[in-house]
């Protein structure tokens, strides 16, 4: 399998990062916005309101590639959060409570924010032009 699709790793790491981080930035907007869908939406100063702002800001971060590892670990620390207040408190078992999607993004932006933003991201359009601008001189 690594030879077939090994040469498309950092293709296929941008895809997840950036569609991770879209679906992610939908939550907030859900949150914040009401949409998509017709969820009622929540007050800004509040703790959902809290998560909206960062699902939506880090989201967004993410998926364009900039300071990912920063945006990716906040969110990752926000799943976990979420996961123990929301989910667990039900059941422990992920399965039992529907905490799937929050444990999965958890684990999802932890591995982003070690492995960092990757190419088609702004971070690699900074450091490719640093880097021509450093062999120049």
């Amino acid at each position: 399998m690594n030879g077939i699709l090994g040469k498309y790793r950092p293709h296929l790491y941008a895809i997840l990062r950036i569609v991770s981080g879209l679906l992610f930035a939908m939550h907030g907007t859900q949150k914040l916005l009401g949409w998509p869908g017709e969820k009622p939406v929540v007050e800004l100063a509040s703790l959902m309101g809290l998560a909206g702002v960062i699902e939506l800001v880090a989201g967004l971060m993410i998926a364009i590639g900039f300071l990912t590892s920063w945006a990716a670990f906040i969110s990752s620390g926000e799943m976990a959060v979420a996961y123990f207040m929301a989910h667990a408190a039900e059941n422990f078992w992920p399965i039992l409570n529907n905490g799937e999607l929050a444990i999965l993004y958890c684990f999802l932006f932890l591995y982003i924010a070690a492995s960092g933003s990757g190419i088609w991201s702004l971070n690699d359009v900074f450091r490719t032009k640093t880097d021509h601008q450093t062999s120049l001189t």
